[in-house]
């Protein structure tokens, strides 16, 4: 799959749902409606950036995305830099 072809299969959907769940990746319903736009916004610019060719690449990307806006919302005196961890979503 080109970065055309999945531009125009996200350009289909109509609710940021549909690309999780075509991407198959769990997400907070809760989550998504306080951070809509940002996560929106931040999806959109890493796949300009990025232009993943496969739908592995773009996977990646969404998950990227889901997880920066996640560990913004952090307190940044408590909060520990990202490890790497098995467990994080971005693997």
């Amino acid at each position: 799959m080109s970065f055309v072809e999945l531009q125009d299969k996200l350009a289909t959907f109509t609710a940021l749902e549909q690309v999780f769940d075509y991407f198959e990746v769990e997400y907070d319903s809760k989550f998504l409606d306080e951070y809509r736009l940002p996560l929106l916004k931040r999806f959109n610019g890493y796949l300009l950036m990025q232009k993943p060719e496969d739908w592995f690449a773009a996977r990646r990307v969404l998950r990227n995305a889901y997880c920066k806006i996640q560990r913004g919302r952090l307190d940044p005196a408590t909060r520990s830099a990202c490890r790497g961890c098995t467990s994080c979503i971005r693997r």
